[in-house]
């Protein structure tokens, strides 16, 4: 009878370690799968220093740097993004611009307006 119990409660530890970490590793896989590559892209003179921000990284001016893709004229940068609205702006040479492509805007706390990207 002791042994018995020894494997029953061995077996049952091992079970719930296998589901503790199978649970965790299939919601880190559900969160990994359910981000989504999301492409800007602003059309800026080459030579200039472009970036993107918003929502996605707290609004921070340098974050995301653009790259220049010759043969198209314009900047692009890509951002993974879980589903969602977010807003945001370019960032060129120091100035924030909304996305001229982007017409979905909102007004902003500084009098000017956010392009907004909505993520499914």
């Amino acid at each position: 009878m002791k042994i018995k119990s020894i494997r029953k409660t061995a077996v049952k530890k091992a079970v719930a370690k296998k589901t503790a970490t199978g649970s965790s590793a299939k919601a880190a896989g559900r969160k990994a799968a359910a981000k989504k590559a999301v492409t800007f892209s602003v059309h800026a003179e080459k030579g200039k220093a472009v970036y993107v921000a918003g929502e996605f990284n707290a609004w921070n001016p340098t974050a995301k740097k653009m790259a220049y893709k010759a043969r198209a004229g314009l900047y692009t940068a890509t951002v993974r993004l879980a589903a969602g609205t977010y807003q945001y702006k370019f960032v060129i040479d120091g100035t924030w611009c909304a996305d001229p492509a982007n017409e979905n805007a909102v007004p902003n706390d500084q009098g000017t307006f956010n392009s907004v990207i909505e993520v499914r």
